[in-house]
């Protein structure tokens, strides 16, 4: 079964600019360069037959390129952080890719995301890292806005029990 989500990819000077900000902080685990992307949607392990409906509904969605802004760095998982963040602004054109895709995978017998849609590239996932750590790293790491154009999105695959990567593009569908 493959596990799937889709997302947008980085272009390689901005994955590069983000990789600088790597280090520091113990009880990280930095995710390659390679493997940066923002996640519009988690789908998970599904059968081939499911793949095949996700990768056909896909298809269908005709959108026009955007700007995607990231706006600086964070964290996720509050008293116990989990992971380091550039987060994106939520806009207009981002989030109705990502609800566009989340009612289309309803119609084909996904459940629901449980998450509510936080744009963002995940840099590191953490275990053990204190606030305290993350709190001094960040504010260590000068970030300041930086703006790339989304003109395709893409359906990647994740080898099976293992966060953070290695990453497949599966497919990639054109905005137009």
């Amino acid at each position: 079964m493959p596990r799937l989500f889709t997302g947008l990819a980085l272009p390689a000077e901005l994955a590069e600019e983000l990789a600088l900000m790597r280090g520091g902080l113990t009880g990280a685990r930095w995710i390659d360069v390679e493997d940066y992307h923002l996640t519009l949607r988690f789908i998970g392990d599904i059968d081939p037959e499911t793949a095949d409906a996700v990768d056909e509904v896909m298809a269908g969605i005709h959108r026009k390129p955007f700007t995607v802004t990231l706006e600086g760095l964070g964290y996720f998982g509050g008293d116990k952080p989990r992971a380091i963040v550039a987060k994106a602004q939520p806009g207009s054109a981002l989030v109705e890719l990502q609800a566009e895709q989340e009612r289309l995978f309803r119609r084909i017998g996904l459940p629901p995301e449980p998450r509510r849609f936080v744009p963002h590239v995940t840099l590191a996932r953490m275990r053990n890292a204190s606030q305290t750590a993350v709190a001094h790293y960040l504010g260590t790491r000068g970030f300041l806005t930086r703006r790339f154009e989304a003109a395709s999105f893409n359906l990647y695959s994740a080898r099976d029990s293992v966060g953070g990567g290695p990453y497949v593009v599966e497919a990639s569908y054109p905005l137009e």
